[in-house]
């Protein structure tokens, strides 16, 4: 089961995105890849391990003046099916 957390401040947006196995990390990569390439502001991305073996992937936009994030983490989000989120 995927979780998903958001944050935003002035200028600043990110999402992280927790999975527990191999497929499930394979899904989530694949997708947000396919996703930001269509985009022409760049993220930051990398994983984190966290508690009881899950890992997280979190996207990172940095001076996002024109807040074209969100609507790239709302396309992310439809497309792996997550449902709810912090």
């Amino acid at each position: 089961m995927l979780d998903a957390e958001f944050k935003s401040e002035e200028r600043f947006s990110k999402l992280s995105i927790a999975y527990e196995n191999s497929e499930e990390k394979e899904r989530v990569i694949s997708h947000v890849e396919k996703i930001i390439a269509k985009h022409s502001i760049t993220p930051e991305v990398y994983t984190t391990g966290v508690s009881n073996g899950k890992e997280v992937l979190v996207i990172e936009y940095q001076d996002d003046i024109a807040r074209e994030s969100g609507a790239i983490f709302e396309e992310i989000i439809a497309d792996l099916g997550i449902k709810k989120f912090l």
